[in-house]
């Protein structure tokens, strides 16, 4: 496997996203709308139309999901630890909190395409169906502040969630998908995997640290070292191979998602902490992420 012919297309996207929103011509309307939608059109395109088209496998894919659901746990558990190993306020710890297990999945849906094609981003695009619910309850629970009608929200309303689910339904189902529609969602999910990492860069705030340092570094430790490592453990336990194996482990080792730092502004947390690890996880991938790639049979 080339890994750094696999990364570099990935890293130029998210570079030139970066320097589009720094330097470039586009307002903040532009990269909004841009965000908006690659999260509720494309991507739900792209995942529709890649499970609902694949006969479903569930039996074979549950032990990526068993992975899945350990190697997130892990890193909760770990990321709840700092709490106490830094004597961290209430309101940043909540922010942070997400960190340790959060998941770039633009990232995750292009690495996965390149290596298995279709086949990878069904992989991946299952176990992120399982993953997401998981990762919205943890974050939304640990930060609000008012009851948890907000979680159910979160879930329910996310696209990435209800097309995954949609595509498996069709998929259990055994129906064709219609010429006519399958080949507008191969449009709509060509434009997904470019312009998601666009975004990500676009949406990368590389704030120094400054204070909390040590908080910083142990999350990214927890979240692209511990995490992918328990995730290859388990994933090995469980016998996966192939793209299922690859799926487990590239989620694992992905960056924090840039949804962390929304997520905290919005609930009232500690933005600039969430902006300072999400931008440190980001850089610290690019020396990671082919570590564990290169581990892949």
């Amino acid at each position: 496997m080339n890994v750094l012919g696999l990364l570099l297309p990935t890293i130029a996207l998210v570079l030139i996203g970066y320097l589009l929103r720094r330097y470039g011509v586009f307002g903040q309307s532009f990269w909004s709308d841009l965000e908006r939608l690659t999260y509720y059109i494309l991507f739900p395109a792209l995942l529709f139309g890649t499970l609902a088209s694949r006969p479903l496998q569930l039996d074979q894919a549950s032990p990526m999901i068993y992975t899945g659901v350990l190697f997130m746990g892990t890193g909760m558990l770990l990321g709840y630890a700092a709490r106490w190993l830094f004597k961290m306020p209430t309101v940043s710890f909540g922010s942070a909190f997400q960190c340790s297990f959060r998941f770039n999945s633009y990232i995750g849906f292009a690495i996965l395409g390149a290596l298995y094609a279709q086949d990878g981003i069904a992989s991946f695009g299952l176990l992120a169906g399982f993953m997401i619910p998981l990762v919205n309850v943890a974050s939304v629970w640990v930060l609000a502040h008012h009851g948890g009608g907000g979680v159910f929200r979160e879930i329910l309303g996310n696209p990435l969630i209800l097309s995954t689910f949609a595509g498996l339904a069709w998929a259990a189902l055994g129906m064709p998908v219609p010429e006519v529609l399958d080949v507008t969602l191969g449009f709509l999910g060509g434009a997904a995997l470019p312009l998601g990492l666009i975004a990500v860069g676009a949406g990368l705030r590389l704030v120094i640290p400054g204070r909390q340092v040590g908080v910083v570094v142990y999350l990214t430790t927890v979240k692209l070292l511990a995490v992918p490592a328990m995730a290859w453990w388990v994933g090995d336990m469980f016998g996966l191979q192939g793209e299922y194996l690859a799926a487990a482990v590239v989620m694992a080792a992905l960056p924090t998602a840039s949804s962390a730092y929304i997520l905290a502004v919005r609930m009232g947390g500690d933005g600039p902490l969430v902006a300072s690890i999400t931008a440190v996880n980001m850089l610290a991938a690019i020396a990671t992420l082919p570590i564990w790639l290169a581990l892949l049979p």
